[in-house]
């Protein structure tokens, strides 16, 4: 260990006795020390700990501790509070803006033990209820995160695409017009997570590296002539460009698009012969007895085996989805009123209805509702569907599953609600098999509408629990209980992966944003995203059904109980 490395384990250790409580004195003192460590004018050294405790300010308790760093790497005090602290709240010390004080406030009053969760609490505007928070620091806090996931080289498809299309509109200002330009590789085919932006440009390399030289948020990071062409923006973003000729655009398109499995069973397919050049993808794949495929299910799952049979299925889009269902007001955690919301839906989406969702009694840290404000909540939707008609809205909640895989209301209560989704929040550290027990309890519960974002996963920073996929869809066909697309760009859960599977066993999928905004509301098209990367058609989903359609769903539902 040199004298830094030193210096910012012991600083380390005067964090954790702040977000612990100890002895505010004791560890103001341990983080002056700290700082007195990396300012040393000599090179720390098991010889030199004599002369380390005479330093004033240090000490001999610390240079014990100093001498046990460099015998075995860390100390007693250290090892307690570091068993003592989770993973995910040490990885909030590194967040910029954010000392043990708040953390410690972040971890105590609402629970959150890791960085995903934090970004999501951001995102549903939890933390401006907090002591000491507001609505600037909590979008610092955002800022921060997303900086610091950044760093480690992977975005959500949400936070690049923005980025993108900045790109995309200065690369056509800057190469001659009429020039062909798309989208290629990962970001095309949508996935949830990329590395890099990929694009692929009628040009040459010298007129390419001219026009990317041109864009001022980008730093070319390639030499000259190097392909393909790498540039980065100031958010750490990677941008790759592919310079191509006319005559073979369509083809550098398919391949630069396809994953690695799709290229590999397309070359399967050519037998050693090399993919046709012609003016159009479509062109190219009618020339090998396929249907056109589109981009996002070219991942190499069965895509190529249903287009040899023209049975690809037509794929679900944004103008497909009449409503939206799980989303929350101000009566939970939500920014805007029950009324800005339906309004913002009818008058701006255009939608037939919405599905409001407030969290149910169990999340108190999210404003759940009780018993007495469900009665004010349906009387004020009773009122509005009166004033809105024919837009619509539906009484819904977002019910808690308990740890034993009930919902917290009694049945009295659920038998209100036109639907009701679902979802654990809470207990998020369970095995396989008591993850999934305890989900096919809810979808079993006659009440249950749809399952919430299932595994409670957030990308790129929480796994989620594991279950066992085919289980729990299973019991969502058996139980008629349609599965959430959670289209929200941190969770997209339900995994496109297990789309197909849904669907080939009858089950609906509903595209939720869980919006807590009125902007909330756009991440629908992250769902259809995902949903298209599954497969998934209109007629399989939930909130493509007309208002008069759900509401008949709705009420066929209800009079199975």
């Amino acid at each position: 260990m040199d004298n830094k490395t030193i210096a910012k384990t012991i600083k380390l250790y005067a964090q954790l006795m702040e977000l612990h409580g100890e002895n505010p004195f004791r560890t103001k003192a341990i983080a002056a020390t700290a700082f007195k460590l990396d300012k040393l004018p000599f090179v720390i050294t098991s010889q030199a700990i004599g002369e380390l405790s005479e330093v004033p300010g240090i000490g001999q308790s610390t240079a014990q501790k100093v001498a046990s760093l460099l015998a075995t790497g860390s100390f007693p005090e250290l090892d307690t509070l570091l068993a003592a602290t989770p993973e995910g709240i040490l990885e909030m010390l590194s967040i910029k803006g954010l000392g043990p004080k708040k953390i410690a406030v972040i971890w105590r009053s609402l629970g959150i033990e890791s960085t995903g969760e934090l970004y999501y609490a951001c995102n549903e505007n939890r933390l401006i209820e907090a002591k000491g928070f507001g609505l600037k620091t909590q979008e610092e806090i955002k800022r921060a995160i997303e900086f610091s996931i950044a760093n480690k080289g992977w975005f959500l498809y949400a936070n690049a695409e923005k980025l993108a299309e900045d790109v995309m509109v200065s690369l056509r200002e800057w190469l001659p017009s009429g020039r062909k330009i798309a989208y290629t590789g990962d970001f095309r085919r949508k996935c949830e997570v990329l590395e890099s932006v990929d694009l692929i440009a009628e040009a040459s390399i010298s007129e390419l590296t001219a026009a990317v030289a041109r864009i001022g948020t980008l730093a070319i990071e390639t030499l000259s002539d190097a392909l393909p062409l790498l540039a980065k923006n100031d958010a750490g973003l990677t941008f790759r460009f592919f310079p191509v000729d006319p005559n073979s655009f369509s083809h550098q398109l398919l391949v630069t698009t396809g994953s690695d499995n799709h290229l590999r069973q397309l070359d399967e397919l050519l037998a050693a012969h090399r993919l046709p050049d012609f003016d159009s993808e479509a062109a190219i794949y009618g020339s090998l007895g396929l249907q056109y495929i589109e981009p996002e299910l070219r991942e190499g799952t069965n895509e190529i085996t249903l287009a040899s049979r023209d049975s690809l299925p037509k794929l679900i889009s944004y103008a497909d989805l009449r409503g939206t269902l799980h989303n929350h007001s101000t009566y939970s955690d939500g920014v805007n009123t029950l009324e800005e919301m339906a309004q913002y839906c009818r008058d701006e989406l255009r939608m037939e209805y919405l599905g409001i969702c407030d969290h149910s009694k169990a999340a108190v840290y999210a404003k759940g509702l009780t018993i007495e404000r469900v009665h004010q909540q349906w009387a004020e939707i009773d009122a509005l569907n009166a004033r809105l008609a024919p837009f619509r809205i539906f009484k819904g909640i977002e019910s808690d599953i308990l740890g034993d895989g009930s919902l917290d209301y009694p049945d009295e209560i659920l038998a209100g609600f036109d639907l009701v989704v679902a979802s654990i929040h809470s207990n998020l550290k369970m095995d396989a098999e008591k993850a999934t027990t305890r989900l096919v309890k809810a979808i079993e519960n006659p009440y249950t509408t749809i399952l919430g974002h299932p595994t409670g996963r957030l990308l790129l920073s929480r796994s989620g629990y594991s279950i066992d996929y085919q289980r729990i869809i299973d019991a969502c066909a058996a139980h008629g209980v349609v599965i959430e697309i959670n289209a929200n760009p941190l969770r997209l859960d339900l995994d496109w992966r297990w789309h197909r599977y849904a669907v080939e066993k009858g089950v609906l999928l509903s595209i939720n944003p869980d919006a807590h905004r009125n902007s909330g509301f756009h991440d629908m098209q992250y769902g259809v995203n995902v949903a298209r990367k599954g497969g998934v058609t209109a007629e399989s989903c939930l909130n493509s059904f007309s208002v008069d359609a759900i509401a008949e769903y709705f009420k066929q539902r209800k009079k199975s109980h």
